[in-house]
C-alpha cells in the first residue's frame, strides 16, 4: 500500500529542526561547562591563598614565613600545574609561562593589637583563558583575584 504525498514534504524537517536545536543546545552545555570550570579555578586560587597564609603563621622560627607561604600556594595549586615562583609570578609548570601574580610580601600595618606585631599578605592573581573560545569572554573575568593577610609572630 502506498501513502498519499502527505508525508513527502515533511522529510527533510526534523534533520533541519535538530540542526536549529542543536548549535544553542550546545552552545548553553558549554557555557556551563566553562562557568564551572572558572569556578573551580576560583577556589583553587582562593583556596591557595589560605594555605600560604597558614602556612606562614604556623612555620615556627626555623621556617622563614614568605618562602613557606610559596611553598604551600605551589602545592595547592598542583592540580592546575601552576607554580609560585620566588620572583612574585605565578607560572604554568616550574619553567612555563607568566599566568599571574604570586605576591607574598610583609603588609604595613597589622590588624591585631599588638604593637610588634609582623604580618604577611598574600596576594594571588591569575589572568584566566577561558577553555573554549566561544564568545565566552564577556561572561567571564579575565583576571582571578584574592588577597589576605596574617599574623606570623
Amino acid at each position: 500500500m502506498r501513502t498519499t504525498g502527505a508525508g513527502r514534504g515533511d522529510r527533510g524537517a526534523a534533520a533541519v529542526e535538530f540542526a536549529l536545536v542543536v548549535v544553542p543546545l550546545l552552545y548553553l552545555v558549554f557555557g556551563v561547562i566553562e562557568y564551572g570550570y572558572m569556578l573551580s579555578v576560583r577556589q583553587a586560587i582562593s583556596q591557595a591563598a589560605a594555605e600560604g597564609a597558614r602556612a606562614a603563621a604556623v612555620g615556627g622560627p626555623e621556617v622563614e614565613p614568605r618562602q613557606a607561604a610559596r611553598d604551600a600556594i605551589t602545592d595547592a595549586l598542583s592540580n592546575y600545574d601552576l607554580t609560585c615562583d620566588d620572583d612574585g609570578t605565578l607560572r604554568e609548570g616550574r619553567d612555563g609561562p607568566e599566568v599571574g601574580d604570586c605576591t607574598v610580601g610583609e603588609q604595613a600595618t597589622c590588624a591585631s593589637g599588638t604593637v610588634d606585631a609582623e604580618c604577611v599578605a598574600i596576594r594571588l592573581a591569575y589572568d584566566y583563558e577561558p577553555l573554549v573560545g566561544l564568545g565566552y569572554g564577556y561572561l567571564l573575568p579575565d583576571q582571578l583575584t584574592y588577597t589576605t593577610s596574617v599574623q606570623v609572630d
